[in-house]
């Protein structure tokens, strides 16, 4: 993670840490509290395993902390309730009730800031999308005469001012990285990171915050939608300014 390199030989291996957290896990410990513990030891930003890939860092600073969440509790599966896991991994809910800054202490400062890019980046920016694609439907169904729209298209030119196979050879330019019509869940989330960077590159303050606003907004109306779901951060405009100001 960001600000956390340790020599190579230092590094806890996964195994290591895995065993530490099912020991604490036996010993009485609450099996979240020993997950987050895990995850503020955690080192590794992606890993294969059983041929699955987990991907944790997102364009180098924006960490998933529920993907990570995923491969520790598949790990643990004998030792966790099955209703808790799959609450906190499905809808988000936490098995403790627990503060955003004691959170942000137990994962540890540099994870946390991660976490928050991750939660702006590619969240809120999923749900400006969600919002314009809403937006286009409208239109489209109040036209009289048909379709005159096509709303995977469109989204993405309102948005980013190109089309959506445009900027995946810009992202192609910029990173190298080809996307396969069927995209994988840890590429679609790269290169949702990277939309959001190239959008704060692109429009001026105002756009900017208006197109956050809009993201934010959507967000919220989704996480009334699932009630309890916790993020581990309160998002909000100023906040999304403080971080992300110098970008726009």
């Amino acid at each position: 993670m960001p600000g956390e390199r340790l020599p190579e030989a230092a590094l806890p291996s996964p195994e290591e840490l895995i065993q530490q957290m099912r020991n604490e896990i036996r010993a009485g410990r609450h099996w979240f509290e020993a997950l987050l513990g895990t995850v503020a030891r955690w080192r590794l930003p992606e890993e294969v395993v059983d041929g699955e890939r987990y991907r944790y860092l997102i364009g180098g600073e924006a960490f998933d902390w529920l993907r990570l969440a995923e491969r520790l509790i598949d790990a643990a599966r004998d030792l966790i309730p099955a209703e808790e896991a799959e609450a906190l991994l499905f809808e988000g809910r936490w098995p403790l009730e627990m503060g955003d800054e004691e959170f942000a202490a137990r994962i540890g400062p540099a994870k946390h800031a991660a976490h928050l890019n991750f939660l702006y980046g590619v969240l809120v920016e999923q749900a400006l999308q969600l919002h314009v694609e809403e937006e286009v439907q409208k239109e489209i169904r109040s036209c009289v005469w048909g379709q005159t729209l096509r709303d995977d298209s469109v989204v993405f030119e309102r948005i980013y001012g190109f089309g959506r196979e445009e900027l995946r050879a810009r992202y192609y330019e910029e990173t190298g990285r080809f996307l396969e019509d069927a995209i994988s869940y840890d590429d679609l989330l790269e290169f949702t990171y990277w939309l959001f960077k190239f959008r704060l590159r692109r429009q001026d303050k105002a756009r900017v915050a208006s197109d956050t606003r809009k993201g934010l907004a959507q967000l919220s109306r989704m996480e009334l939608a699932v009630a309890a779901r916790r993020m581990g951060a309160r998002l909000d405009e100023a906040e999304f300014r403080e971080r992300f100001s110098a970008a726009s």
